[in-house]
């Protein structure tokens, strides 16, 4: 079915009470979109028909005003047999409702990181006048790239329109909706606040706080009785139990729940994962922060990240000749290719002819370091060579696949097969089977190593060159942020941590995985202080990275 002259329908990828939302092509623009298709049931009358006219256009209305990269886009309204039909960004992903149903629920630090982007989305929300009122699990999605994305406003309203609800009637999901809105149908911020918490609750516990038997059932207790209590939170709990306060005035403001937030993440040990190993829990461990990231302040007026630490025992491999405080140690950064990005759609684009590709420029080997072995950073952390060349290379590509890459970008290959992003002026060599870019300023270290064993176990590998590096005294001051399995990518790890160098606190991200066939290693490195500023840069390349086959 071909809808407005444009939109030609594929799949449906979705249903609810009121449509179908399927999976299109926009004919004239050649891309991917999901499209919103209301159904009215028959006994509807012409007025509440009327009246879902007016929702479905309140709803386009609220999610256009905002440019997030934690909403979903919105991108037309077409009118078609008598009913408007919203055009939306696809977003390949599961609802988190899916996930915590076919997964377990996530681990609290991992909910943490869910839980600052949707805040994030919210703020912006409530900043743009626009409240969500219908906040839940089954309307947050979990991208297949880790991006995590708060849709469906179609109960959305601007704060100063009161002409959505009446007094006494109750909308959205029982389970999720807050005292106040149950009780009378007042919506403020702080109602999406609570319902923030409750969906937050729900990925740590695996259901709402107040789930029930029946519907009337969930609203006696949310009337009568406190939330149950979280049993497998950890230091999300507080967090949850200050969101789920029944007295609006009581509850946590939206700063301090970013605070409080991002102090988890940051500061949440490595242990075993929570049961149900299996899933989409792990799926946003490095990358589910993109612009809410930036806004990386903990406590108020600090911000935690860029604190310096003490410095721990000076690293015993071997001495650099420059000063480069850098990241050209990552140290022992890990260099996994690091592959989901929650900003692909921002970052690239269709492509437009580009060069023929040409091995010319290739990085020249060099003798590999004492710690060269392995797959770490560390096997940049050598004297750099004077004369090195620098990205991009001759003919260098700056687009692969139809999809070009964002200005001051180019492909690096040394004609094997794969192709690296890189950004312009970064100098390269080779260093045994591993690749050192380094930015020109020395803050910054990228390696990729091309040689690992495809057969092998990610997470197993990450957590022996963790060790050994730590044993070496490689990796002073050494703080595991994240170590797990990548489940929706194709035999990946993600390995996140911090280390001092040269009395700088470094921050360093290795994506261990295997692709068309070759095990590769991708790793990042920076100061700490710089750490979020390069978290889009960082998805950037993970989502770029291209091996064939």
């Amino acid at each position: 079915m071909l809808v407005a002259g444009r939109y030609r329908l594929g799949e449906p990828v979705g249903s609810g009470g009121m449509g179908r939302v399927w999976l299109a092509r926009d004919e004239m623009l050649d891309r991917d979109v999901a499209v919103k298709e209301f159904v009215p049931p028959e006994w509807m009358t012409d007025e509440e028909r009327v009246r879902l006219r007016d929702r479905t256009l309140r709803e386009a209305r609220s999610a256009g005003r905002l440019n997030h990269p934690h909403v979903v886009r919105i991108y037309d309204v077409v009118h078609f047999d008598g009913l408007p039909w919203i055009v939306m960004e696809y977003v390949p992903s599961r609802s988190l409702h899916q996930v915590i149903h076919e997964d377990g629920p996530f681990s609290p630090a991992t909910a943490a990181r869910i839980g600052v982007a949707l805040l994030d989305a919210l703020r912006a929300a409530h900043a743009a006048g626009v409240l969500h009122r219908d906040v839940k699990p089954h309307n947050v999605l979990i991208g297949h790239d880790g991006r995590v994305v708060l849709t469906d406003f179609g109960l959305a309203t601007f704060v100063d329109d009161g002409a959505v609800t009446g007094p006494g009637l109750v909308v959205g999901s029982p389970q999720y909706v807050s005292p106040e809105r149950a009780r009378d149908g007042t919506s403020t911020p702080e109602s999406d606040l609570w319902s923030l918490g409750a969906t937050l609750y729900a990925a740590v516990e695996g259901r709402s706080p107040y789930a029930r038997e029946n519907a009337m059932a969930t609203l006696m207790a949310l009337a009568t009785e406190e939330p149950d209590p979280p049993s497998r939170a950890g230091m999300l709990g507080p967090v949850l139990t200050g969101l789920l306060r029944r007295d609006p005035r009581d509850r946590l403001a939206a700063a301090e729940v970013e605070r409080r937030l991002r102090m988890i993440v940051v500061s949440t040990p490595a242990r075993p994962r929570v049961p149900s190993p299996r899933a989409a829990r792990s799926m946003l461990a490095s990358e589910i922060d993109q612009s809410a990231a930036v806004r990386s302040a903990v406590t108020p007026g600090v911000d935690v990240l860029s604190q310096p630490l003490d410095p721990g025992p000076s690293s015993p491999v071997r001495p650099r000749s420059h000063p480069r405080p850098a990241l050209v140690a990552a140290g022992l950064a890990l260099v996994a290719v690091l592959g989901v990005g929650g900003i692909l759609g921002g970052y690239l684009v269709r492509d437009e002819p580009v060069d023929t590709p040409s091995s010319a420029g290739a990085a020249p080997p060099v003798p590999a370091p004492v710690v060269a072995d392995g797959f770490s950073a560390a096997v940049c952390n050598q004297p750099e060579p004077s004369g090195l060349a620098t990205a991009p290379q001759r003919n260098a590509l700056r687009g692969v696949a139809g999809l070009s890459l964002i200005s001051g970008w180019s492909y690096f290959s040394d004609g094997s097969g794969f192709r690296m992003p890189v950004p312009d002026g970064w100098s390269y060599q080779r260093v045994g089977t591993s690749f050192c870019f380094r930015d020109p300023a020395g803050d910054t270290v990228m390696s990729l190593d091309t040689g690992r064993n495809p057969a092998g176990d990610p997470v197993q590998a990450c957590r022996a060159e963790a060790t050994r590096l730590v044993r070496a005294g490689a990796l002073p001051g050494y703080e595991e942020v994240l170590l797990e399995k990548k489940p929706l990518l194709n035999k990946a790890a993600d390995w996140e941590y911090r280390y001092d160098l040269d009395g700088i606190r470094m921050h360093a991200q290795t994506r261990w995985f295997v692709k068309g066939g070759e095990g590769f290693a991708i790793t990042w490195a920076t100061r700490d202080f710089d750490w979020t500023g390069d978290l889009a840069k960082i998805n950037m390349v993970l989502t770029s990275f291209y091996a064939r086959g």
